[in-house]
């Protein structure tokens, strides 16, 4: 019968689960103040692979941790770098058991399917809406960034060990990893999938020489890369804040005063010289009364073109009597033709 397993310590806190881990996902990709997502490119996805395999993949044996080469192998710098890793011996010769990690130089395109089909010339897409204000004005700003291209990166994971323990326990720690077929690694808040395709064996079998194993991991790196460089922030809506104030208190509206209809008009007509006939269209009904004259020595009275008198203060009835529309003509003949003359008329409004 098995043992049950005992907890050494209670954990206080509980982790984050569903909308708080969501936010808590969301602040670890806008880190720094930006409401971008930073830029994912090869160094970002190398970094990251790093990180995975000297974190998850972190090996103890005896109480010893197996030392991790924390850069990118190739098979021509192998003697260079040999000379300068912190865990040689005395002689400067590469003392196992160490674990390296070596990276296929070609870089095809992506097999990760939420973003293997697209539409094509790489179209914008909406990411977020970020309210502005510049002191005076109330905007939006709208980002945009086009889809991300998908990568698959090949790495070779080899640890070299003289016992057959280390291969044992990192085998182990590889297979339980990758139970589930993949494994992911954080990179810059991003989730990126890696996958297991073949464990080889390359071990030296030479029997002059020292006995050592070397076992490789083959692991396909699901990546996508994404260039800040193509990301676009457009102006989208404005609002300006107008401030207005106004009087609560009550006005007193002046009422506009009319000055009363005048009973009688005065009409000084002027004749220039060389002109001796006046006419006036009458718009109202009157009274027409000669007061006086000067330089005129008789005249005579026209209404809608029809004689109607002349020298009309001596007749008996000195008043003539207009109705409305009536047009109105006087001609006179004037005492001294070099002078203008006046003629003084007083009109009564019936």
């Amino acid at each position: 019968m098995a043992l049950p397993k005992i907890k050494k310590t209670l954990p206080l806190t509980y982790p984050p689960i569903g909308y708080e881990r969501r936010e808590q996902l969301l602040e670890d990709i806008n880190k720094d103040g930006t409401y971008l997502p930073k830029s994912i490119l090869h160094e970002d996805l190398d970094r990251g692979f790093l990180d995975f395999v000297k974190d998850d993949l972190k090996t103890v044996v005896g109480g010893k941790i197996v030392k991790v080469v924390d850069i990118l192998m190739t098979t021509q710098n192998w003697a260079q770098f040999t000379q300068t890793w912190d865990f040689n011996n005395i002689d400067k010769n590469v003392q196992p058991p160490i674990i390296t990690t070596v990276r296929t130089p070609e870089v095809k395109y992506g097999s990760l399917p939420s973003l293997r089909y697209n539409i094509p010339n790489r179209k914008q897409y909406y990411y977020a809406a970020v309210p502005t204000w510049d002191g005076q004005r109330k905007g939006m700003d709208i980002y945009t960034i086009p889809q991300p291209v998908p990568v698959d990166i090949k790495y070779s994971v080899k640890i070299i060990c003289n016992r057959m323990r280390e291969l044992n326990k990192f085998n182990q720690i590889v297979i339980e990893k990758f139970a589930s077929r993949q494994a992911y690694t954080q990179i810059k808040g991003h989730y990126i999938p890696i996958t297991l395709d073949e464990i080889s064996d390359e071990s030296v079998m030479d029997v002059e020489k020292r006995r050592y194993y070397i076992q490789s991991y083959a692991f396909t790196l699901q990546g996508f890369l994404s260039d800040e460089e193509e990301y676009e922030v457009k102006p989208a809506i404005s609002r300006s804040l107008m401030l207005v104030e106004l009087d609560n208190r009550k006005k007193k509206v002046k009422k506009q005063k009319f000055p009363t209809n005048p009973d009688e008009i005065i009409m000084n007509v002027n004749f220039p010289i060389g002109t001796t006939a006046y006419t006036q269209t009458f718009e109202y009904t009157s009274n027409i009364k000669i007061i006086g004259s000067v330089n005129i020595s008789s005249y005579e009275f026209y209404i809608n073109g029809l004689y109607y008198g002349n020298n009309i203060s001596q007749l008996p009835q000195s008043e003539i009597q207009i109705n409305t529309n009536d047009v109105f003509t006087v001609n006179i003949i004037k005492t001294n033709n070099s002078l203008e003359s006046i003629f003084n008329m007083i009109s009564f409004i019936v």
